[in-house]
């Protein structure tokens, strides 16, 4: 279940789940705060503030926000680490490890300014700690286990206390046997607002965070020692068709911001628009510096943020830009077998297996659009389907839907783009542009159909036509 903002400042200190007797650090509640869990994969509305400093919240694709209540001057989370079980699209779900129920994480909102207080509960089968990815802190409180704090044991809890001393964007996870866990799914995103409201302030501001998974059809738990050969490429451990949408209304000031706790780096590429990069995890980029682009790279262990205005309504398509990382149980040994024959063989193979379908002489695009039999709890590899037909993606996808009328804080999925009459591409049948030939919102094409097309042929060096 969760908590409201108000329920949940409104406590007064409900049943700790461990004494403070125990407790690592310096404690001056009476109790551990409640642990809010969250278990479904929808995006859940932002957390608006209610009381102390303004902010426009974030929006954390399939995810949520913290929770958190007051004591004194200190704002205080718990975060519990535990196995969870999270479902990367419909029709396959992970057995990971996470905090709070999910993996990642919640995401944790605070501001530049608030003294923060986070109870860490271990409930995994070994210890861990956390890392606070980007954050300037006291080095006790930095979370590298064995260097700069002990190791949390299983049914431990641990208290880090810092102030937020500048805004941007962070994330958190372990450093404690990382390879297994963060390969396992232990991260979450962690935004410090700045101070001052009206500064580089946005209307919707989405944040995910980018990992890989190497799950073998039929399982269920990623390989944690794979290095380089990963079949499920997600955003917040999630998959297309399985990722939200970004929802945002005409005119609104967008921010999205992401960051990379995978093997690669990977290119983020937004559709229908140019944008600016606004921040990263060291900080601010000065608005007189800010570049523009259509793509923006991250690499390994980076936050990135790009901010634009949607003015353009549609439903424009974002994601990365490495053609495999849009691909979900990809199969790397797969042969190419384009402009391959297998008529013959085909009939032969029926023989035995009379549902055969050969597949790959074109192309892959017949994948997107067929829904054969899959092995238990694993998903196609091209998946998705739109108003037009397959989309065939899978992994780091989703569509950003701009939309003319939308409310303030109204997140919900407004269908497909309706798009203007003569503004969607069409076949061409010839001279005769009559609408009947022109799919439905085409219209007719403005140009001359009746016009002699001359073909200029490449000149050589020599300066003779090339044959």
């Amino acid at each position: 279940m969760t908590f409201s903002r108000r329920n949940f400042l409104g406590a007064s200190g409900a049943a700790a789940l461990i004494g403070a007797g125990t407790v690592s650090g310096r404690v001056q509640a009476a109790s551990i705060p409640e642990a809010p869990t969250m278990t479904s994969p929808a995006m859940q509305p932002p957390l608006v503030p209610t009381t102390g400093p303004d902010y426009q919240p974030v929006v954390t694709l399939n995810g949520w926000t913290l929770p958190w209540r007051m004591n004194g001057d200190w704002k205080e989370f718990h975060l519990v680490a535990e196995p969870v079980v999270r479902e990367f699209a419909p029709g396959m779900v992970a057995h990971l490890w996470g905090y709070n129920g999910q993996s990642p994480g919640p995401t944790i909102e605070v501001v530049e300014g608030d003294k923060v207080r986070i109870f860490v509960t271990n409930k995994l089968p070994e210890h861990t700690t956390i890392h606070w990815h980007g954050m300037l802190l006291p080095n006790g409180m930095d979370g590298v286990g064995g260097l700069t704090q002990p190791q949390i044991k299983p049914g431990q809890t641990f208290v880090y206390e810092y102030e937020i001393r500048k805004s941007g964007t962070f994330m958190y996870h372990p450093h404690a046997d990382e390879m297994v866990q963060m390969a396992m799914g232990m991260m979450g995103f962690l935004v410090a607002h700045p101070k001052d409201p009206a500064f580089r302030r946005v209307d919707r501001d989405f944040v995910f965070l980018m990992a890989s998974y190497d799950i073998e059809p039929g399982s269920y738990v990623p390989r944690v020692a794979e290095m380089t050969d990963f079949n499920l490429w997600t955003w917040n451990s999630r998959v297309w068709p399985g990722i939200d949408h970004l929802v945002v209304g005409k005119g609104d000031r967008v921010r999205i911001r992401f960051g990379n706790l995978t093997m690669t780096n990977h290119p983020i590429h937004m559709h229908g628009y140019d944008f600016k990069v606004s921040c990263t995890d060291g900080g601010w980029v000065p608005e007189e510096a800010a570049w523009p682009e259509t793509t923006i790279d991250c690499a390994v262990g980076q936050m990135r943020a790009f901010d634009f205005v949607a003015d353009a309504p549609g439903d424009w398509a974002i994601h990365c830009h490495k053609a495999h990382h849009t691909m979900n149980a990809m199969g790397h040994s797969l042969r190419n077998f384009i402009g391959v024959d297998k008529k013959e063989v085909a009939k032969k193979i029926r023989r035995l297996m009379p549902d055969y379908m050969p597949m790959g002489s074109a192309g892959m695009a017949d994948m997107g659009e067929m829904e054969m039999p899959l092995p238990e709890n694993t998903l196609p590899m091209m998946s998705g389907f739109a108003q037009f037909g397959a989309v065939e993606m899978g992994g780091m996808f989703s569509v950003v839907k701009v939309r003319e009328g939308l409310a303030r804080g109204d997140y919900k999925d407004p269908g497909w783009f309706k798009h203007p009459e003569g503004t969607v591409a069409f076949e061409w049948k010839g001279p005769e542009r009559s609408a009947d030939r022109a799919p439905a919102g085409a219209g007719k094409p403005a140009a001359d159909p009746a016009v002699d097309v001359k073909v200029v042929k490449p000149r050589g060096r020599s300066g003779h036509h090339n044959h």
